[in-house]
């Protein structure tokens, strides 16, 4: 399976994206410049994290316009895998092939850390190598990162089953104090209704490797290898089910300077 990940002027977690990709046997991947127009020879795309150059007018908002979005986006259309991690989020969603938006984080604070995330559902293309209610351990990096839609859009996601993932605490309980940005639902990670678009916060790219602290990342990726998503004879039960879904409050507008 050949990966095309793109280059932007800012991409910082394209190289994580090609040395794992190409460490995984039956993966191959090769960067595609964000001039480029084309995607042709390549089997599935990942948009990765960084900082896109225009991120100071909004995540994404400038990047959304390169040549080559216009290709994944075609890419897309005709049913091709696509992945965006971080800032890839914020272009995916910026350039409407995912619904909602990612806002400043409620703290108004850049979050480093490992976090927990819950997989809400396994029978998916990204999510397949898991079981629903597996807990990953996966980093964040993000200002940006707190997932934001009206309740219509939150309410259409839930019953399409396009929440892939949220963040949780250690026991995969869905908490507030186990929310790092604010986003809205605990949403880490979402999918688009056709189920070929995925758009996470949390960078599995690193943590593919028992030196960065976990290797839960490698679960996303090998799920894309798998294929079609498998069935399974039934789902984890007691997870995956129960969210509370109490709507986290928009985050706070900072002060204009």
């Amino acid at each position: 399976m050949k990966f095309a990940v793109i280059r932007f002027p800012g991409s910082n977690c394209d190289q994580d994206c090609i040395h794992v990709l190409n460490a995984l046997p039956g993966a191959s991947a090769d960067y595609v410049w964000h001039k480029d127009s084309s995607l042709s020879g390549f089997d599935a795309v990942v948009v990765p994290g960084g900082f896109s150059y225009g991120d100071y007018l909004r995540c994404g908002a400038i990047a959304r316009f390169s040549p080559i979005m216009r290709a994944v986006q075609d890419f897309a259309a005709a049913g091709g895998i696509v992945i965006g991690i971080c800032n890839g989020f914020q272009i995916l969603c910026e350039s409407g092939l995912l619904p909602g938006a990612l806002v400043r984080n409620r703290g108004l604070h850049f979050v480093c850390q490992h976090i927990t995330v819950r997989v809400e559902h396994h029978d998916t293309a990204f999510t397949n190598a898991t079981w629903t209610g597996t807990l990953l351990n996966i980093p964040i990096a993000h200002g940006e990162g707190c997932y934001f839609a009206d309740d219509e859009t939150l309410h259409r996601l839930q019953i399409n089953r396009q929440v892939l993932l949220r963040y949780a605490d250690s026991q995969g309980q869905i908490t507030d104090a186990a929310n790092p940005n604010g986003s809205r639902q605990n949403i880490a990670g979402i999918r688009n209704e056709a189920g070929n678009v995925f758009g996470l916060m949390p960078h599995p790219e690193r943590a593919c490797d028992p030196l960065l602290g976990s290797t839960d990342g490698k679960a996303i990726f090998q799920s894309l290898l798998d294929g079609p998503a498998r069935s399974r004879d039934a789902e984890t039960p007691g997870r995956g089910d129960a969210v509370n879904l109490s709507v986290s409050p928009p985050p706070p507008v900072a002060p204009a300077l």
